[in-house]
């Protein structure tokens, strides 16, 4: 690990403080790492979107609140999620009051995959809030043993 000296104005330094602060932070270190840690996982992901047709790899999470009650709404998120099937690893689905209901879709693809169906998901009526959260990850097959005998399966890097 390298340690560095950074000056910043003292406006900037309360900046950094307060956002220490806010999310927990132990250390400006701590905050400033991961800071740096979000722009460069955003600037990966733009990189390979412009190096490549499909955006490049990603896991992300699709969070979204929509009214239950709106017409065929359920039926058409689900007819969605199986459509896309290659893209869905897992989806949570909560309650949260007599018309809305909470769903968390945990998603893995091609960005400009995962980026469309979460427009189409949030753009349906009904639909009352959604955020997509995109990682970039890289993939991997390596053989290996878990405790049993050695096999070769796929390993996400994010």
């Amino acid at each position: 690990m390298q340690r560095i000296t950074l000056s910043m104005d003292d406006e900037l330094a309360a900046a950094l403080d307060r956002h220490m602060k806010k999310h927990r932070y132990s250390s400006r270190s701590e905050a400033l790492r991961d800071i740096l840690r979000d722009a460069q996982a955003r600037e990966c992901l733009e990189d390979t979107q412009a190096a490549k047709e499909d955006g490049g790899f990603c896991v992300a999470t699709l969070a979204y609140i929509y009214d239950h009650e709106t017409r065929d709404l359920g039926r058409r998120l689900t007819q969605a999620q199986h459509k896309h099937h290659d893209l869905q690893v897992a989806t949570l689905h909560v309650h949260l009051d007599h018309d809305s209901c909470l769903e968390v879709s945990v998603l893995r693809g091609s960005a400009k995959a995962v980026q469309a169906l979460a427009a189409d998901t949030v753009s349906q009526r009904g639909v009352r809030h959604g955020q997509l959260h995109v990682v970039p990850a890289g993939r991997a097959r390596g053989r290996h043993s878990h405790g049993g005998g050695a096999h070769e399966h796929e390993h996400i890097h994010a």
